[in-house]
């Protein structure tokens, strides 16, 4: 299988056209799970649609950086649903919390792609 750069060009073209809105900052409780607490800024970005038909998920890490190297799919059995949640500007230090968020449930599981 050939790798597609343009997915990820995309998923930045997405995030340069529209806004981010972060409606969980980092240190806040999920409104839902109070013993779940971010450790990254957590939200959405405007005029976009995921399977949950709110904005596509996005966290927003330390670094000043504009460049999309990792998403992070999500199963959740709840919802009986899968998303994407896009990582910009995440240390690796992050993507291991973000990853370890969002694996410490038994009704949701996640894997980490990154970009090559």
């Amino acid at each position: 299988m050939e790798y597609n750069n343009d997915f990820w060009e995309y998923l930045e073209k997405i995030i340069q056209n529209n806004k981010i809105i972060i409606d969980r900052p980092k240190g806040t409780r999920h409104p839902k799970y109070n013993d779940m607490v971010y450790e990254i800024d957590y939200g959405y970005i405007k005029n976009t649609k995921s399977m949950d038909n709110g904005g596509i998920d996005i966290f927003v890490g330390s670094e000043n950086n504009e460049k999309i190297d990792t998403i992070v799919c999500t199963i959740d059995l709840i919802k009986n649903d899968s998303e994407i949640k896009i990582l910009k500007g995440c240390t690796e230090e992050e993507k291991i919390k973000i990853y370890d968020f969002l694996n410490n449930s038994k009704y949701m599981k996640a894997i980490m792609v990154k970009r090559k």
